[in-house]
């Protein structure tokens, strides 16, 4: 049986690391399908034990995807092992990035009808010279604003990789409800 893992990304850091986190439970001997939000309208759930589920952060909101998707398929989300991470900016920082410290984790889980098993908060990754102009505007000044980096010609990627490889190997040992 293969894990299930969706992501909903807005410059691809969290599709990195939800294809990092395949990698590590395929080296566990665990397989699974990696699958965007936006193209998983047919899950075969019964081919499942569990599921990940990850977002990203973009001015403090998780894609609305995400909410329409959690409430659409709550019931057998909660039937199932499952973990749910972020992807954040803010996470950048020690003291945000748990799911106990990190509000955007928090208000999720808080609101959502969905309670997975296990969560994570990830750094994720700064890309202005991807970014289009006024999303690189308004980054650079929410940088400014939490002491982050504003040089506009530079990728800084924040994610820390062992973090990852730990969170899948506690995705590895959830075992079906």
């Amino acid at each position: 049986m293969k894990t299930l893992i969706l992501f909903s990304t807005r410059d691809g850091q969290t599709h990195e690391i939800a294809n990092a986190i395949a990698a590590e439970l395929s080296e566990l001997g665990v397989e699974s399908d990696v699958v965007d939000l936006n193209d998983a309208e047919d899950i075969q759930w019964e081919d499942y034990p569990r599921v990940v589920i990850g977002a990203s952060i973009r001015y403090g909101h998780f894609s609305p995807l995400l909410d329409a998707f959690v409430k659409q398929h709550s019931e057998k989300l909660n039937r199932l092992a499952s973990a749910f991470f972020s992807v954040n900016l803010v996470a950048r920082k020690p003291e945000k990035n748990t799911p106990e410290t990190n509000s955007y984790t928090q208000k999720f889980l808080a609101r959502s009808p969905w309670q997975p098993d296990t969560c994570a908060v990830f750094a994720g990754a700064l890309r202005y010279p991807r970014y289009r102009w006024f999303d690189r505007l308004m980054i650079q000044l929410i940088m400014k604003m939490t002491g982050g980096e504003t040089d506009t010609r530079k990728e800084v990627v924040y994610t820390d990789w062992q973090q990852v490889g730990q969170f899948a190997r506690k995705i590895a040992q959830l075992t079906r409800k």
